[in-house]
């Protein structure tokens, strides 16, 4: 009988988890724990070997009661103590979005944002787990040193909850630098709607659940310069406020295409100063683009669209040859699958694990698929 970390070890290593293996006969049970809590994990498909479903929380004294039947089936029983390391430096989840219990679009990302810089990625991509009512395939894709993005393949099927289970306990990040603590959030996918605007019949058209429920007249960008660009793209609903001051970048006071605003239900759709807003231009909405990049709409309409949205909603624009970057905003839906995944450290996406499950690894999967867009319903 083998049991790594050894017993009676001392600042044994976490990242590997627990391992106990039968030289000869079957494993029949096995029990630890880490400071008097239990170590979730499962058994090989020949009884042969239990692992941990994680690595091992730091710093703690764990016991091993393992039970076995030996040769010719007699009852073996062995039984182990070890302590964990205890690390130079911790890290954990400095913030999550969605908001903890908030109800999103279908769209949404699940974005991470660690205390530290991560420099093994992989191994704390292999901590996530992704659970929902309605599984989906999905993968994580790393935008800064202490940033990850989860993005379903295709949108999010409405009206479910999802959990997100970060087991860092135990997991290095970088050198001396471990988890100390696991973290757990959840959010509701609500309702679908889908937007689409077109810029050069200048309306807008909000689908939910596939059901027209408005058709409006817009205004965007004048286009005389990039920055007057309406982009285009799969975009998402970022946040919103009423109302919203908009001040030219780049110019001062006095200057030509100076202004300084206060815009009413403006709901913003990218980092690069997008909205969907109010004015009261109703000679050019339907009939002309004039504004500075924005989408303008009826005041009436846009206070519906402003009641109506969730962060995470998808508004696709077509019409413009300024195309969304897919690092403005969350403009995440414009890297095609392939490339998502090429920002994975695992370069894998992640097979679909249900919200009843009680909590097996969700293992990597590699997957090159050749579909071009994550669908938005565009």
């Amino acid at each position: 009988m083998r049991i790594v970390p050894a017993p009676g070890s001392k600042g044994a290593e976490t990242r590997r988890g627990l391992i106990v293996k039968a030289d000869t006969g079957t494993l029949t049970g096995v029990r630890a724990y880490a400071g008097g809590v239990p170590v979730p994990g499962h058994f090989d498909g020949t009884r042969s070997t239990w692992r941990s479903d994680w690595a091992l929380p730091p710093g703690q004294e764990h016991i091993v009661n393992v039970t076995a039947s030996g040769t010719g089936g007699a009852p073996v029983s062995v039984s182990g103590r070890f302590r964990t390391l205890t690390p130079a430096r911790s890290f954990g989840v400095a913030s999550v979005t969605p908001f903890p219990g908030e109800t999103v679009g279908v769209g949404m990302p699940i974005i991470v944002t660690f205390d530290t810089p991560v420099t093994d990625r992989a191994a704390v991509e292999r901590a996530f787990e992704v659970r929902s009512a309605k599984p989906v395939e999905g993968a994580w894709h790393w935008t800064g040193e202490s940033e990850v993005v989860y993005r379903p393949r295709r949108n999010w099927p409405a009206r479910q909850r999802v959990v997100l289970t970060a087991h860092l306990s135990g997991v290095r990040a970088a050198d001396g630098t471990y988890g100390t603590a696991d973290h757990e959030t959840s959010f509701t996918v609500g309702r679908k709607q889908v937007s689409v605007i077109d810029t050069r019949t200048h309306q807008m058209l909000v689908r939910r659940d596939d059901r027209v429920v408005q058709q409006m007249a817009v205004s965007a960008g004048m286009a005389t310069t990039r920055e007057y660009t309406t982009t285009s793209g799969v975009h998402l609903t970022m946040d919103k406020a009423n109302p919203v001051r908009m001040v030219s970048p780049g110019r001062k006071k006095g200057e030509p295409d100076y202004y300084d605003l206060l815009i009413d239900y403006a709901v913003r759709i990218s980092n690069s100063g997008e909205y969907v807003h109010a004015l009261d231009n109703l000679w050019a909405q339907g009939r002309e683009n004039v504004s500075h990049g924005c989408v303008n709409v009826r005041p009436d309409q846009a206070a519906w669209f402003y009641d109506n949205s969730l962060r995470g909603d998808p508004v696709v624009i077509r019409g413009t040859d300024r195309e969304l970057e897919w690092d403005n905003g969350w403009g995440y839906w414009q890297r095609p699958w392939e490339e998502w995944l090429d920002g994975s450290a695992l370069h894998a996406s992640r097979p679909p694990l249900p919200l009843a499950d009680p909590g097996g690894v969700q293992r990597a999967r590699p997957t090159r698929p050749s579909s071009r867009m994550g669908s938005a319903d565009p």
